[in-house]
């Protein structure tokens, strides 16, 4: 589960590096780029030759201009590129003209110039006039940040927006818990919802949460926010969630 932290000025990851992320490139023609890194051949975004100025999606794909990763800790150390941390979001550059399912056409919810998160190792990266960008399927956005804190990002699809419940920190017998030892919660109030997913014939399906609600979700499911006031936030699909409680 990756952990993302949104405050100040900007947005960035705040994941540690656990696994190296091979994109794949969708581009035919293009020969992407490679490198070599203690014998392994790693691609780089596939670069679009300077002929190609502008990069159209189709149907339910996304275009966005990734999110410049942190090269300084908040004291100012100098991180090395194994360090820094891997982009999470970035701002919609341009978006395809939607997909058919059953009769109806269902156009992209995302609009140009939005903000968004989106999962960790989606899409294909593109690099484009020397900026790297990210061609992913709107399914794959997380959510849309209106604001730079967790709390008011609206998320997308079938998915919600959690304020987990605090961690006990101390013991039945009044043992104070370290940070390492406590308990991950699994419990939260619903913070905010999708408009719910497509059924076969394009129909929005309301999710069966409301904002409010106490909810019961799988532990390890989603991706993790920290708000500006370091309440801890999750966003996950519907399906993810358990029991509503009360």
């Amino acid at each position: 589960m990756a952990s993302v932290q949104l405050c100040g000025s900007a947005v960035g990851a705040v994941a540690s590096v656990q696994a190296l992320h091979v994109p794949t490139s969708a581009a035919v023609g293009v020969r992407p780029a490679r490198r070599a890194v203690g014998g392994l051949v790693v691609r780089a975004a596939t670069v679009v030759a300077p002929k190609y100025t502008t990069v159209k999606p189709l149907a339910d794909r996304v275009l966005l201009k990734i999110k410049t990763a942190e090269q300084k800790t908040t004291g100012g150390i100098l991180l090395p590129s194994a360090a820094q941390s891997k982009p999470q979001s970035g701002e919609v550059v341009a978006i395809g003209e939607g997909r058919i399912i059953g009769d109806s056409k269902v156009e992209v919810s995302i609009q140009v110039g939005a903000h968004v998160v989106y999962s960790r190792y989606a899409g294909t990266e593109v690099e484009l006039n020397d900026t790297n960008h990210l061609i992913l399927k709107e399914d794959d956005i997380i959510g849309i940040l209106e604001t730079d804190d967790a709390k008011d990002m609206k998320p997308l699809s079938d998915r919600v927006l959690i304020k987990v419940a605090v961690a006990e920190d101390k013991t039945a017998g009044g043992l104070l818990l370290t940070d390492s030892v406590k308990e991950k919660p699994s419990i939260g109030t619903v913070a905010a919802v999708g408009l719910g997913h497509l059924d076969e014939h394009g129909n929005r399906i309301p999710l069966p949460v409301s904002e409010g609600s106490s909810v019961l979700y799988s532990k390890y499911a989603g991706a993790e926010f920290k708000g500006a006031d370091g309440t801890n936030y999750v966003v996950l699909r519907v399906s993810d969630l358990m029991a509503v409680l009360s």
